[in-house]
């Protein structure tokens, strides 16, 4: 397999990954916050690492039993720089003693039918179910409870610090699923560009296996006819 094939299936396993931080590298700040899903609901967000700015929304769209607890359909959008057309990654994610868990992963790129990921695939071997504390209390610190103004309006937040020092979060109960408002380190930031209200899930047709070279295909990218 050549070197570029290599790099588009670990970049497509990255932007499946259940947290956008792993879309931008580890420096970037965190979508985690406190978890509070609510089916019909999310945000917006602009982030913005080394002066390149993504939009991307993350949503709740359904909701379903595993193993006897609630578990939530996360869905987030990014915009396929190629084409201006969004790409959709859901997860169906799950509390548990390590924190909120993507058990199930389904991605949908433009023109393409959806794809289940084998949650066991990962380009080092070591399995993409990563987990994420549900409350931002676990790895930070409360500084105060400050009013935030960002492109989607102004909001009473509580300021957490990182106990690493590595940035500051502000969060609030009036943001779902994540209360995430603004996050900021030295050279990332992420702030808050719409509250959503009335989301549906995008991800449309039956889910089939995940085909890293038929995703390439349809990127322009692997051999015709294969």
């Amino acid at each position: 397999m050549k070197f570029k094939q290599l790099v588009l299936i670990s970049a497509t396993l990255a932007l499946a990954m259940p947290l956008a931080a792993q879309m931008f590298g580890p420096k970037a700040p965190s979508l985690s916050g406190i978890w509070h899903p609510v089916v019909g609901t999310g945000a917006a967000y602009e982030m913005n690492k080394d002066g390149k700015k993504t939009e991307m929304e993350i949503t709740v769209v359904g909701k379903e039993d595993v193993d006897g607890k609630a578990a939530f359909w996360q869905e987030m959008a990014m915009t396929d720089q190629r084409t201006s057309q969004p790409i959709f990654v859901k997860n169906l994610m799950s509390v548990n003693d390590t924190g909120v868990t993507s058990m199930r992963m389904v991605m949908q790129m433009p023109g393409q039918d959806p794809m289940e990921m084998d949650m066991s695939m990962n380009p080092a071997g070591r399995g993409m179910k990563q987990s994420t504390p549900a409350n931002i209390a676990d790895k930070a610190e409360v500084v105060g409870t400050e009013s935030i103004t960002v492109p989607a309006g102004t909001f009473s937040c509580t300021h957490y610090r990182m106990k690493d020092g590595s940035g500051d979060t502000w969060v609030s109960d009036k943001v779902a699923p994540w209360g995430l408002v603004k996050s900021q380190d030295k050279d990332s930031s992420i702030v808050l560009t719409k509250v959503i209200t009335d989301a549906k899930d995008h991800i449309t047709g039956t889910p089939k296996k995940f085909d890293p070279m038929q995703m390439m295909r349809g990127m322009g990218q692997g051999p015709k006819g294969q």
